[in-house]
């Protein structure tokens, strides 16, 4: 069980305890990155409009449904390694490292446009995670990995809306959410 100083008593049996330490962290930055993007996830679902909303409302909802076991997985790895998992929203906000989604009700280039963005964001940050995982716990990495397959195959999807028959994406270049979503909705 993690103390109040995030030092840990105890740890999986031939990870060092410093290690384990480090590894509980990089977990819970990604179970910080889930718990945001399944919850931004149902908001775009909620607000999404336009022409091709029955496309998008339906193409999120299984997304959502992955990713939020994408938490619960990271969850159980932190408690494995005896840490212990940070989930409430207050904690979320108090460390996310990235700013609230910005979009609200929206077309659905809008928020496709958006969402590019936002997995670039978790994608990068997982592979940061799956590099200094190699050396740290093989176990904790190959999770990440399998993660990270699946959030590369949602992001395909959602940039395959973006994506003209050059394949030119219409968000190349932005920097922001809402750059991205004015990019998409041209």
């Amino acid at each position: 069980m993690a103390t109040s100083t995030g030092k840990l008593r105890y740890t999986t049996p031939g990870i060092p305890t410093e290690d384990a330490e480090r590894v509980v962290e990089l977990l819970q930055g990604r179970l910080h990155a889930t718990n945001d993007l399944h919850l931004t996830l149902k908001h775009v679902h909620w607000n999404v409009v336009g022409p091709h909303f029955i496309a998008v409302h339906e193409m999120i909802d299984p997304q959502v449904d992955e990713v939020r076991a994408f938490s619960d997985s990271l969850a159980e790895r932190i408690a494995t390694l005896g840490g212990s998992p940070q989930g409430t929203p207050g904690v979320l906000v108090a460390e996310r490292t990235w700013e609230e989604y910005s979009i609200g009700r929206a077309t659905t280039q809008e928020h496709l446009g958006a969402l590019d963005l936002v997995y670039q964001g978790v994608i990068t940050s997982y592979r940061d995670a799956i590099k200094e995982l190699e050396e740290l716990d093989v176990v904790s990495q190959d999770m990440l990995i399998g993660q990270t397959d699946k959030l590369e195959l949602f992001h395909w999807f959602v940039r395959a809306h973006l994506e003209d028959k050059s394949g030119a994406l219409s968000t190349a270049g932005a920097g922001s959410e809402q750059e991205a979503a004015s990019a998409a909705a041209e």
